[in-house]
């Protein structure tokens, strides 16, 4: 087997939020309809958005999962916050050292975690 190379977000609009991970990536989807939209991201990993309402089998409410983007150090850290905080994305916590390293969380239209961390040292 494969390691996972697809993450799919289950959204309440494809079209909001591809233009909303439009504007945070920097990049267009390679992908777009009413449906569904998909980015494929420099890591390989291909980021799908797919409408909720066309889900099969139904799916779940978000929350429960998180996208991480790891950076370089605590600066990049501080340096993102304050970007995601002036572009207006939800900050569900503010920047923090935790035991993994020092991190903040946001959230996208449809509440999904968007993690922001750099990693502490070994």
């Amino acid at each position: 087997m494969s390691d996972p190379n697809f993450i799919l977000l289950y959204v309440e609009s494809p079209t909001e939020s591809a233009d909303f991970y439009r504007r945070l990536l920097g990049k267009a989807p390679v992908e777009a309809s009413p449906t569904f939209a998909m980015f494929a991201l420099e890591s390989g990993v291909m980021l799908g958005l797919w409408a909720r309402r066309t889900v099969a089998p139904q799916a779940t409410p978000p929350g429960g999962s998180e996208i991480a983007f790891a950076v370089a150090d605590n600066a990049h850290v501080t340096a993102t916050h304050a970007d995601w905080t002036a572009r207006g994305l939800p900050i569900a916590q503010a920047p923090t050292a935790m035991d993994f390293g020092f991190t903040f969380v946001a959230l996208d239209p449809d509440g999904h975690r968007l993690r922001v961390f750099a990693p502490a040292a070994a």
